[in-house]
């Protein structure tokens, strides 16, 4: 596994410090995930949907397919750490 360091000061800069740019991007980062497992889970019931035969254990060739695509989708939480990077990220206090 390559590492990749990343400058706290380029991450700090789109925030007012390190601790609140960790949670800018945790909260995007589950955002991501959330969009990917509804598109995941969406493509993986329109192949099971044709199924009769769910509790028989068969190698099925499009779900091993979608499955090995989604594994190679760039990680969530390095996406919403590139994106609040790039000042993509727009974000607010919540007011009381």
């Amino acid at each position: 596994m390559r590492l990749t360091p990343v400058d706290i000061k380029v991450v700090e800069q789109n925030t007012a410090n390190i601790y609140e740019a960790v949670i800018v991007a945790s909260k995007r980062a589950r955002i991501i995930n959330d969009d990917n497992k509804l598109e995941f889970n969406t493509l993986l019931n329109t192949i099971l949907a044709g199924r009769e035969d769910e509790f028989e254990e068969k190698e099925n060739p499009d779900q091993l397919r979608i499955s090995v695509e989604f594994e190679k989708k760039p990680k969530p939480h390095l996406m919403a750490l590139q994106e609040l990077m790039n000042n993509e990220i727009s974000y607010r206090y919540k007011e009381d």
